[in-house]
């Protein structure tokens, strides 16, 4: 799915990618190969992560209890200890190896390093440590793709105090995308658009889009992934694409409701 609004395009060239946790299971040979093609036509690649599968495995050994809210996990004190380790500690290290060994260079970030995620809590009393990006530490970016590096970075920010929070992927792949002024966000799912009655959509307009959340047609994680998708085409973003494992999806422009027909 590709959702875009016309606007000159900015010029530097960035393009973030939002790896959800299904997806880091096993990404395939399309993947690297269309992901060296980015590069090869000049573009900076930043990728953020989640790790549901990995984060659900941990929560279970540990006898941790888990939930989600409107597509968001409500993470207790017990849980953002495991949330934190197991992204930043298994999944965050795995994917820059696969990344390293692909022939792309690689480093792996968090909210940690430089301060790169600066969060405060969401609604402590409904999500627990759970939170929301505050400012993204764009200078530690900028240096690290002036060096052909592709900066990894896990879904974990940190507040002032230094407390872990656990970021919903897709908010923190909106926020650095947002920050670094890109020119496209590609947000990498088991399903290549946004899929109503077992079709998936052509065309989408916020308003389609509010309605099928409150029609309960989009649920779960695909909520705040459209949600963020408006979010970042209305700040300015070009393109926002929801797109499979090859990063290749389905063709949709989100309109403004002034200009839909």
């Amino acid at each position: 799915m590709t959702t875009s609004k016309s606007m000159h395009h900015t010029a530097r060239k960035c393009i973030v990618i939002k790896l959800g946790g299904s997806t880091l299971e096993g990404l395939n040979n399309a993947f690297f190969s269309n992901f060296k093609k980015f590069q090869e036509d000049g573009y900076d690649i930043i990728i953020t992560h989640g790790g549901g599968p990995a984060i659900n495995r941990e929560l279970a050994k540990q006898q941790v209890d888990s939930h989600t809210i409107n597509g968001i996990r409500v993470t207790s004190e017990d849980a953002i200890d495991i949330v934190k380790s197991a992204l930043i500690s298994q999944v965050n290290p795995k994917l820059v190896y696969e990344l390293n060994k692909a022939g792309i260079s690689a480093i792996g970030l968090s909210g940690f390093d430089q301060f790169l995620l600066h969060a405060n809590y969401l609604n402590k009393e409904k999500y627990g440590y759970v939170g929301e990006v505050v400012d993204v530490n764009t200078n530690l970016l900028q240096t690290l793709l002036s060096q052909g590096i592709v900066p990894v970075i896990a879904c974990v920010g940190v507040t002032m105090d230094g407390q872990a929070l656990n970021i919903n992927g897709d908010t923190v792949a909106s926020s650095v995308a947002l920050a670094m002024n890109a020119e496209s966000l590609l947000l990498v799912t088991d399903v290549s658009g946004i899929r109503i009655n077992d079709e998936y959509q052509q065309q989408a307009t916020p308003s389609n889009i509010e309605k099928w959340i409150e029609d309960g047609q989009i649920y779960g994680g695909m909520i705040p992934k459209v949600q963020g998708a408006v979010q970042v085409l209305n700040a300015g973003i070009p393109s926002v694409q929801i797109v499979n494992d090859s990063l290749l999806g389905t063709n949709i422009t989100i309109q403004e409701l002034s200009k839909v027909k």
